[in-house]
């Protein structure tokens, strides 16, 4: 990882952070960059360690080569506690591992070496789309379509729509971020956290258009991913 001294743009406040790395010369040059920009930060080097301190923090940079756990069931475990932010870390770069990173349940994926400033561009995107889940309202409405997040019913005019829980899922993410096309790696990571295909997800994403009663409502952007619509 490259610190870059230069003048980056900073988050909006101050976030509690935990990194996650087992090299100490690259996670000091880390925790100095991110606190220069006024965060809290906490570091730690193993997995066991950081299954320990990750409760309270925003977001955790988790190196995927630890030296006692896998660092994709580390992952998986802080996925499976709650809505913490993720950022996987990996030397490999290959498709493959940052696929097994993604259904791991981390929001994002970082290959070795990266600049700081990518790096601190991911965290605000990342943190950004937690906090539209956080502060998202119980009852989103998009035209006659009626999401409660909370209960997790869906009415289209006043009429109620049945759906499984991955359609219902997908449909949430797209509600939480109208007029944006939320790209396919992304919906795959946040629908299908078990591991699921792609080819999983376009059933699920012809279930979800069927029961809307019209294809227009979950509308592809080809190559890049998926978008709310109207009918």
């Amino acid at each position: 990882m490259v610190v870059d001294r230069a003048r980056t743009r900073r988050l909006p406040a101050a976030w509690r952070l935990l990194v996650v790395e087992n090299a100490d010369d690259e996670a000091a040059a880390l925790v100095t960059g991110l606190r220069r920009h006024g965060h809290h930060v906490d570091r730690v080097a193993t997995g066991a360690a950081a299954l320990d301190a990750f409760a309270g923090a925003d977001l955790v940079l988790l190196d995927l080569e630890l030296p006692d756990l896998d660092g994709l069931e580390v992952c998986r475990r802080i996925r499976a506690a709650g809505r913490t932010a993720v950022i996987a870390v990996t030397a490999r770069g290959t498709e493959l591992d940052l696929v097994l990173g993604l259904r791991a349940g981390a929001d994002d994926c970082l290959v070795k070496p990266y600049g700081f400033r990518e790096l601190m561009a991911r965290m605000e995107a990342v943190l950004r789309r937690v906090r539209a889940y956080g502060d998202s309202p119980r009852v989103i409405g998009h035209g006659p379509l009626l999401i409660d997040a909370e209960d997790r019913h869906v009415t289209l005019r006043g009429r109620r729509i049945d759906l499984t829980p991955k359609e219902f899922d997908l449909l949430l993410l797209l509600a939480l971020t109208p007029g944006t096309v939320v790209p396919r790696w992304r919906v795959l990571q946040s629908v299908c956290r078990d591991g699921s295909s792609p080819r999983t997800l376009d059933a699920h994403i012809g279930g979800l258009r069927r029961k809307l009663g019209d294809g227009a409502w979950v509308l592809t952007v080809q190559g890049v991913g998926l978008q709310l619509g109207s009918a």
